[in-house]
């Protein structure tokens, strides 16, 4: 682990391929075998040692053969323009794994999975989150739109709530669950639709989620 603190409050999108609720969040096995997903983060609060993070997106683009701890994984990371070198700097060491510590931090974990990264990509990130009433807007230069919406009642059509609790977990302690969809066109295409979301309050730093 290198020893920099950092800390990033903010809001989080996921989307994977995995049916409404992902399995995966149970220690079960993805829906449908393989994992796919997009992850957006729009950081309010946040710091890499003396560097300021606030105001800063970053998203990346995430595929695994099986179930993400079997490893074999393929990620691209993309990082908001406006951050200066020292700020881009600081989002890849994060988004790296390297400044966790070993187990603590989605980052870390992904990290240790992975066998190929592509190349980041530094371009405009617009991102709106509302993490309450599940509803998720992001765009990703021209290379990624995705979005998110409120599960809706097959009887009458009305917003149904769900939330994932994990007091140990190493992304978040409490997400709401959504339905999503994302179109990614960069060195990793992925097209999902009215699958598996969540949205949270991220709180994370090298040795994990803050509560």
């Amino acid at each position: 682990m290198d020893r920099v603190d950092w800390r990033i409050k903010g809001l989080e999108f996921v989307n994977c391929n995995c049916d409404l609720g992902c399995p995966c969040q149970f220690m079960g096995r993805p829906s449908h075998g393989d994992c796919e997903a997009f992850a957006a983060v729009k950081i309010e609060d946040g710091y890499f040692g003396d560097t300021r993070l606030d105001g800063l997106a970053f998203a990346m683009t995430l595929k695994w053969p099986g179930a993400i701890h079997e490893g074999n994984g393929t990620a691209q990371a993309f990082v908001d323009e406006k951050a200066t070198q020292e700020q881009r700097d600081a989002l890849m060491a994060i988004m790296s794994g390297e400044t966790s510590e070993p187990g603590a931090t989605f980052f870390n974990v992904f990290a240790s999975t992975m066998t190929k990264m592509h190349d980041p990509v530094f371009c405009p990130i617009d991102m709106t989150c509302d993490v309450e009433g599940r509803k998720a807007s992001i765009r990703v230069a021209d290379l990624v739109e995705a979005s998110g919406t409120p599960i809706l009642s097959p009887i009458d059509g009305s917003e149904h709530q769900a939330r994932i609790e994990l007091p140990h977990g190493f992304e978040y302690h409490v997400a709401e669950v959504a339905s999503g969809r994302t179109s990614a066109h960069a060195d990793m295409p992925i097209e999902l639709n009215a699958t598996h979301s969540h949205m949270s309050h991220l709180d994370i730093g090298p040795t994990g989620v803050y509560h």
